[in-house]
């Protein structure tokens, strides 16, 4: 996505119009709508000024991406009680099928049963809670297979 679309869509995100952008800015809706279309670029500080008026960092105005904001949105909206309803597996199995497969082929016990134990060493070694037991653990293991990703390229 080019920098005029991620303009685009920083400023539909938070509900303004070409209009209101180039008042607020002090410049004209033409200049607001070359820079969406990147026919022009804005200069650095109207580009900081914009960020600003986003809410956003000038990084993530300039590598806006939507669908990441909309993730992050979801997830910050989405409450704990509606969360544990989400049949997770059943919805990721539609991406990774081995997910909707893998109960009839690996020994989960055994391997729940090795979770189990890291998640209680990490709650009596460091003194976290259940959950943020879960959540470092779930961590590592992503930090393991983005490392792994990264050496098998």
């Amino acid at each position: 996505m080019g920098l005029g679309n991620h303009l685009f869509h920083a400023r539909k995100k938070k509900g303004l119009s070409q209009e209101e952008v180039a008042e607020k800015l002090g410049i004209s809706r033409q200049t607001v709508s070359k820079w969406e279309t990147d026919e022009t670029l804005p200069d650095i500080c109207q580009s900081k000024k914009m960020a600003v008026l986003y809410g956003l960092s000038l990084d993530e105005l300039v590598q806006f991406d939507i669908d990441l904001q909309e993730i992050q949105e979801a997830i910050d909206r989405t409450s704990e009680e509606v969360s544990d309803k989400i049949d997770w597996t059943r919805a990721w199995s539609r991406k990774y099928p081995v997910l909707s497969r893998y109960q009839e082929e690996v020994d989960t016990d055994y391997y729940a049963a090795e979770l189990d134990r890291l998640l209680r060493d990490l709650e009596k070694k460091y003194g976290y809670k259940e959950l943020d037991s879960m959540l470092v653990l779930k961590d590592i293991l992503a930090s393991v297979w983005k490392s792994r990703k990264k050496n098998n390229r």
